[in-house]
């Protein structure tokens, strides 16, 4: 594979780079026509290519071969999180739990939410820089703010996960969590998930756990709780 990675979602229909990724590619990497690149649709295959046309605003492609990226995860990891106030911190989590590996982001407004909108845009575009950056060929989901409510009453084929800091009954993630489990974790605003809000997901099929004995911010814990279920799926059985 080549050190940089393109990103072209409808490859197989249409066989050209955005602009933004043919800018890339002839002024900045200079890439002419005839040259061999690696491009990506983010739904999990890698394409061998070549360049047919090199324009700064439309590179057309020849693909020469298609292969699906090794090392597929057997299991679905579905993040949903409440906004920090700072933005960034937000774009950081979702850069650094996208290059780990993870299915879907989905930001949520609960009660003590500090962010009431989010830019849905620049996270997709954090989460495609991050996919290239990682070599990767499955770009995550990011959804739209939703209320929590909506969340935990959706079906979900996997193990539900409610994190919150309340001196509840509950049992660390990395003691619950077993290797191969689809997971929808949750987790909370800096003031934590209210006890109304954590009793509605429990009663709803979630199981509240604890990330550890310190308190976390919400993109630490966010990337703790994405952390612990990438290494225990990583731990080769005996």
């Amino acid at each position: 594979m080549a050190d940089t990675l393109f990103y072209c979602p409808e490859i197989r229909i249409s066989p050209i780079l955005s602009e933004q990724e043919s800018q890339h590619c002839v002024k900045v990497l200079r890439m002419k026509e005839g040259d061999n690149l690696t491009v990506t649709d983010g739904a999990g295959s890698f394409y061998d290519c070549s360049l047919l046309q090199a324009h700064p605003r439309q590179c057309i492609l020849h693909i020469l071969r298609q292969w699906e990226e090794p090392g597929k995860r057997d299991y679905i990891l579905h993040i949903a999180f409440a906004p920090t106030k700072q933005m960034d911190r937000n774009e950081w989590f979702v850069e650094k739990a996208t290059e780990m590996g993870t299915d879907r982001f989905t930001p949520i407004l609960s009660s003590y939410s500090e962010r009431k909108e989010i830019k849905q845009e620049r996270l997709e575009k954090i989460a495609i820089s991050a996919m290239k950056q990682s070599q990767q060929a499955r770009l995550p989901r990011i959804d739209e703010l939703t209320r929590f409510v909506g969340l935990v009453s959706q079906p979900f084929k996997g193990r539900k996960f409610i994190a919150h800091c309340y001196d509840h009954p509950k049992k660390l993630l990395t003691q619950t969590y077993r290797k191969g489990e689809n997971a929808l974790i949750l987790i909370g605003p800096e003031g934590d998930f209210s006890e109304e809000e954590v009793a509605h997901a429990i009663a709803n099929g979630f199981e509240p756990v604890s990330l550890g004995d310190t308190r976390l911010r919400t993109e630490t814990a966010s990337l703790v709780a994405t952390h612990t279920i990438h290494v225990i799926n990583q731990i080769t059985s005996k």
